[in-house]
């Protein structure tokens, strides 16, 4: 049997995607790509914005229309928030952010039984707990989505920090965490089937152990994960807290070879105000420490953030003090959302919501000062060597990324999986064009 999966999301959506289709082929099923006839169709959801519910329920209805008669199973943060919505969409199966081998074991007794289902008119089997109350890490197998190279290993899932204008922590439940002889195994066995690069993953990996309250922190799972890979294999982190930055952190993770210098640091504004109405647990002043550590500590590292504009009450005057600090930490690359009301959140009862065009118009003029700080960080790096690691070919060139997670093009033989020294000749647009 054929069965389809979309995912939406986050890069631990996209973790738990590829275990799930591990498990589907040791299962004997064939997967197919969404946009063909499936017997099946997974749709692992997205809740983080409004556009993302809407999304979800699109991908939901698109596998409906395609084939009448699959199973369609809904699984996600979208289907943890809002089961009764995701019911009304005439799907087969609902789960939530828990218990993937069990869902995909309601997935085949569905497929087994659909027929009988649909004569008897019965609705949809609902496996949604109370993640709340979960309190033990669910062990999936690491890998990478079909036909990647790139592998992910999830070591972290939940939140506890309930910033104001997010839903995540009502979806995922408190902090579990991998252990670290858990996941030395994985990235052993992640070495032998050839992966070189493994992503840390986790709704918030900063949060590493905080549970366990045993003094073991996020860096201590860094040396272990970048030890027990092969010589070569590279570890690669999620979004961090920027407290996660400290010169103890920076010094230990600057004596790993095989650490990325690529730092993805949370960070939704640049004004001080906005982030203590956000409930975000740091200011500017901590913030710009963070950056500071990581250049003293790396060389030209690639500094990543999130950015939320038009969170309520923002005033123009305080976007524009976030439009400084941006400027003043001079990001390698942005991710710029205008803010998204999240039913069940306190920032959605806020006064002073922002109208939409406003947002967007702030988004605009805040990727325009993304774009401008990216060129610039990219253009430091023509003339110089970086060793790229090539993941696929795309219209002549091979494509791939330096350890900065910056995206770089270069002719050549066959390069999948393969790294190589690559002198960089010049940019186009977001990515570097180079020689190997």
């Amino acid at each position: 049997m054929k069965i389809a999966i979309y995912t939406l999301g986050c890069k631990v959506n996209q973790y738990e995607t590829q275990a799930m289709e591990a498990e589907l082929l040791t299962r004997g099923y064939e997967l197919v790509p969404f946009e063909t006839r499936a017997d099946a169709y997974i749709i692992n959801t997205c809740t983080v914005t409004a556009v993302s519910d809407k999304k979800s329920r699109q991908v939901i209805r698109r596998a409906r229309k395609e084939n009448p008669d699959a199973v369609i199973g809904v699984c996600g943060c979208y289907a943890q928030t809002a089961p009764e919505a995701v019911k009304e969409l005439e799907v087969d199966l609902i789960s939530g952010t828990a218990g993937r081998m069990a869902f995909l074991d309601d997935l085949e007794s569905a497929l087994e039984d659909r027929r009988a289902a649909h004569l008897a008119g019965e609705g949809p089997r609902m496996t949604v707990d109370d993640a709340m109350r979960r309190r033990t890490f669910e062990v999936l197998p690491a890998g990478g989505l079909e036909g990647r190279t790139r592998a992910m290993l999830k070591v972290e899932d939940g939140c506890v920090n309930f910033c104001t204008y997010c839903i995540i922590p009502y979806a995922r439940g408190p902090i579990r965490s991998l252990s670290i002889p858990e996941a030395e195994e994985q990235c052993r066995r992640l070495g032998e089937e050839g992966y070189r690069e493994v992503v840390l993953t986790g709704i918030e990996i900063s949060s590493w152990a905080a549970e366990r309250r045993d003094g073991s922190g996020l860096i201590d799972l860094i040396e272990a994960v970048c030890r027990a890979l092969p010589e070569g294999t590279r570890v690669r982190l999620g979004s961090l807290e920027p407290r996660t930055i400290t010169a103890d952190f920076c010094r230990r993770a600057a004596a790993l070879p095989n650490l990325c210098p690529h730092f993805h640091l949370s960070m939704q504004s640049g004004c001080d105000s906005v982030l203590k109405r956000m409930n975000r647990k740091y200011d500017t002043e901590r913030y710009y420490e963070s950056v500071k550590l990581l250049r003293e500590y790396f060389e030209r590292p690639g500094i990543t953030t999130d950015l939320i504009v038009g969170f309520p009450g923002e005033t123009e005057e305080e976007f524009q003090v976030t439009l400084a600090f941006v400027e003043k930490c001079a990001f390698s690359a942005m991710h710029i959302f205008p803010y998204s009301r999240r039913t069940g959140t306190p920032a959605a009862k806020m006064p002073d919501q922002i109208p939409n065009a406003v947002k967007e118009e702030r988004a605009h003029r805040a990727g325009a000062l993304a774009r401008h700080l990216e060129e610039v960080y990219l253009d430091s790096w023509v003339g110089e060597t970086l060793p790229v690691l090539f993941e696929e070919e795309k219209e002549g060139l091979w494509r791939g990324h330096a350890p900065n997670y910056v995206e770089v093009f270069a002719r050549g033989e066959d390069l999948h999986n393969v790294e190589r020294p690559v002198k960089i000749l010049r940019r186009e647009g977001s990515s570097l064009i180079g020689q190997v």
